[in-house]
């Protein structure tokens, strides 16, 4: 008698934090799952092919031939929920792997994201990123990495004034790689990296600046999420969205103080947009957004 073969496929949509957070839900496939091979279909590819509990990994829309693989005739569990529209993760009750996992069924147990880099990646790294000095890390401008997105989204990105003053808190002792947008305001004395479809950078070699670097300021993107996934402690900065449903423990996760005597005329089921509608930004003209000395002394604690 043939064998059946079986698989879990994991469909998955989306920007790059969301992908690097989807290794802990794959993880928890497999471990529910152990039994099946493991098939991922996602946007960015990189993240997934070094992961030992994944068999195969297909680019969205590069599927010749998927169907009669691994659907027709097989024992195939399909995972292509989308967690963001789903009640627990709209009131912000739980985080959002543990609501992913939800989603699909599966036991979580505190499964957590990952990156894995082979030995060539890791070779690469120390020449992309070895300099004189200790590295520190500011991901000032996340988000869309196209270049007619939005320059600066008060939801997500870092305050220029703060990160400045940042840079000459520390300019002296470290080495400071500024993550940006090329169309995003530069800061003086870093060091810049473009954050966008025109450079020279695969993702991984990206994230890779982070086993090389001793200080990490980061905002709401995919770096808090690469730093989280490499076990690397960082202060992270939020505005309008919420370290409940995208953070980690293992940050520092510094948040503003939001007035809630504001009207959000834009707003269906979620509160902020993540590119900062500003029409609906909540505070006065004098708030400084964020405590320099605090972040500094979170800095400090790394």
């Amino acid at each position: 008698m043939k064998q059946i073969m079986k698989y879990s496929i994991f469909h998955i949509q989306g920007g790059i934090g969301k992908h690097i957070a989807a290794t802990a839900v794959a993880k928890a496939i497999k471990n529910n799952h152990p039994d099946r091979k493991l098939i991922v279909v996602c946007a960015y590819s990189d993240i997934f092919i070094n992961l030992s509990f994944v068999d195969r990994v297909f680019n969205i829309g590069n599927t010749s031939y998927f169907y009669q693989e691994y659907i027709q005739d097989k024992d195939s569990i399909i995972f292509h929920h989308e967690p963001y529209y789903t009640t627990n993760h709209i009131h912000k009750r739980k985080k959002l792997i543990e609501n992913w996992c939800d989603l699909y069924n599966l036991k979580y147990n505190d499964e957590t994201p990952e990156l894995k880099f082979n030995k060539l990646q890791f070779d690469v790294s120390k020449t992309v990123w070895g300099r004189k000095k200790s590295i520190m890390v500011l991901h000032t401008n996340g988000g869309m990495m196209t270049t007619d997105a939005k320059p600066y989204a008060w939801t997500r990105d870092m305050p220029t004034d703060i990160a400045q003053e940042l840079v000459e808190h520390y300019k002296k002792d470290y080495h400071i790689f500024q993550i940006t947008k090329i169309n995003s305001p530069k800061l003086k004395n870093v060091e810049h990296v473009f954050a966008t479809p025109e450079q020279s950078l695969s993702l991984m070699e990206l994230f890779s600046i982070f086993l090389h670097s001793k200080k990490r300021v980061l905002i709401d993107s995919c770096m808090q999420h690469a730093a989280a996934a490499m076990k690397r402690k960082s202060t992270v900065l939020w505005n309008g969205t919420s370290p409940k449903v995208f953070g980690y423990e293992l940050h520092d996760n510094i948040c503003t103080d939001i007035p809630y005597d504001f009207k959000l005329p834009g707003s269906y089921l979620f509160d902020f947009d993540f590119n900062g509608n500003e029409v609906e930004y909540p505070f006065a003209d004098d708030v400084k957004l964020y405590d320099i000395n605090k972040i500094i002394e979170s800095i400090d604690k790394q």
